[in-house]
């Protein structure tokens, strides 16, 4: 049975698409905690990039830029999804906020280095504290074998992210 809601449209809209089914399998469970944790997350950088007075996205370049170290604007953009000019318009309120610095890039002169700009990082990192520390002694009371699991299906995970994300900028 479709449920219907009202909108401005007469048009019904399927129960499934305004309700998370009830999961049925450990894969539905995984799924259904994940979706909880991204945007659990998503709330919570929101929340620590408004208190250091950056957006969202600038946030999440901090964060891209903290994990894989100095890249050019180009692998930025492959790496967060964003274009060229999301990039560019990103690393310029980053930079306006002492966040990074662009430099010639000394492999190609061609393109810029993005660095992180070290003492502007402390009080955002010590947002961070807390809720690594927790999440580390979460992971202190699995088994190796479950923890290697867990690694992997991050992993795997992530390469898929990484090649949908590649394809899309090629």
């Amino acid at each position: 049975m479709v449920a219907k809601v009202k909108s401005r449209r007469a048009s019904p809209v399927p129960a499934d698409l305004v309700a998370v089914p009830v999961p049925v399998t450990t894969s539905d469970r995984i799924v259904l905690e994940i979706r909880r944790f991204i945007a659990a997350v998503i709330f919570f950088n929101t929340q620590a990039a408004e208190k250091v007075g950056l957006g969202l996205t600038d946030l999440q370049m901090v964060h891209m830029l903290q994990l894989y170290g100095p890249s050019t604007p180009g692998r930025l953009a492959i790496w967060t999804g964003l274009s060229s000019g999301g990039v560019t318009v990103a690393l310029d309120r980053l930079e306006r906020a002492g966040y990074v610095r662009r430099a010639r890039n000394p492999v190609d002169r061609r393109s810029l280095l993005v660095t992180l700009v070290p003492a502007r990082m402390r009080r955002l990192m010590g947002m961070y504290e807390g809720v690594e520390r927790e999440t580390r002694r979460m992971l202190a009371r699995l088994p190796e074998r479950d923890l290697a699991a867990v690694v992997r299906f991050f992993e795997a995970l992530h390469a898929v992210r990484r090649g949908r994300s590649a394809a899309r900028h090629r």
